[in-house]
């Protein structure tokens, strides 16, 4: 499991690390948003004898082509196999940036700064790495742990609100798959005044006790994807569109129907769905999907990872705190879920 320090002074932080690592060069790779609110944080520290590309920022551009482009860069700048490279943004960054470094040359070290709060309490715990392809949500990827994660709260200073929201939905589902009163101690009426430092530590102890039990997700790992199939699919099916959904929220509806499946395949009680229906859509609101849309956010299910052959498998609840996976459900039960959303 790689080291995760959380910081209150990342620019020290991250000049203590450098000091106890050999390298012969670094790369840092942010995007247009972080190389203007973040990485003036951490400029200093890099002095002058470093390389900086900047990709554009957002999930349409998490895909093969914008590695390439970043290959190329690296091979410019001429990195050698002791390079590392540091990995500046939210999940999208950690992602696609901690993939680059896993291939290039068969792989160079590199370190994770998250800067997003969805990627501070989730994406960057675990070394799964990826790209989408052909608009399929991190289709091609790898395992692989960063050198270090360093973790500085002071980053969610520089988000707006939706995406600091997107990121809470993930705390959420923590609480929903494996520990109740972690839920139950959430603030939704007022999402925003949570203690986020405290909430980051948290669940990164139980992201980091999940992976630490099955690192290559081959069963218990799988809990991690409650609301995933579903709310992938609606991310994946909106990503182009006028209804474009951040991770969080496609994933805050996908937990919605998936607790409903939860009802259906697991026994999920009717109070516990309520409350998990109540909470979400208090901090979320609904997103309005269209029934000529449903046919084709269900054939994305198809897609998901977890799935064997040709059936679709979910992990879902039998209770708040106490996920199953690797429960099939048809297209059908899928689209009542669905249906169940649309509803409400």
């Amino acid at each position: 499991m790689n080291p995760i320090h959380i910081t209150q002074n990342i620019a020290f932080e991250l000049r203590s690390r450098l000091a106890n690592l050999s390298y012969s060069s670094i790369f840092l790779l942010s995007d247009e948003n972080t190389e203007q609110k973040c990485f003036p944080a951490i400029a200093e520290v890099l002095g002058v004898d470093f390389f900086h590309f900047s990709v554009p920022q957002g999930e349409k551009h998490k895909t093969l082509e914008t590695c390439s482009m970043i290959w190329k860069e690296m091979t410019a700048a001429g990195l050698d196999r002791k390079a590392i490279m540091i990995n500046l943004g939210g999940g999208v960054i950690g992602d696609m940036g901690g993939f680059c470094a896993s291939i290039y040359k068969r792989g160079i070290r590199f370190i994770t700064i998250p800067t997003t709060l969805l990627s501070q309490v989730d994406a960057s715990v675990g070394g799964k790495l990826g790209v989408d392809f052909q608009g399929l949500k991190n289709h091609l990827g790898v395992f692989n742990e960063a050198e270090m994660v360093l973790i500085a709260p002071e980053f969610l200073q520089t988000l707006p609100e939706r995406e600091l929201r997107s990121g809470f939905a993930e705390v959420i589902k923590h609480g929903l798959v494996q520990d109740k009163s972690y839920f139950e101690k959430l603030d939704f009426e007022n999402w925003e005044k949570n203690d986020w430092e405290e909430l980051i530590e948290h669940s990164i102890q139980i992201k980091k006790y999940v992976v630490h039990t099955d690192p290559k997700e081959s069963g218990f790992r799988k809990i991690l994807n409650f609301g995933h199939t579903i709310g992938h699919a609606m991310e994946t099916f909106y990503l182009d569109s006028e209804k474009h959904l951040l991770h969080g929220e496609a994933i805050a509806a996908g937990m919605i129907c998936e607790a409903w499946l939860s009802q259906q395949k697991c026994g999920l009680n009717q109070s516990e769905l309520d409350t998990i229906v109540k909470t979400i859509l208090q901090v979320y609101g609904k997103t309005e999907i269209l029934n000529n849309e449903l046919e084709s956010i269900v054939n994305l299910c198809l897609q998901d990872k977890k799935n064997e052959g040709k059936t679709i498998l979910f992990s879902l609840l039998d209770q708040i705190g106490k996920c199953q996976y690797n429960i099939p459900a048809s297209q059908k039960e899928i689209a009542e879920a669905l249906s169940f959303y649309q509803s409400l």
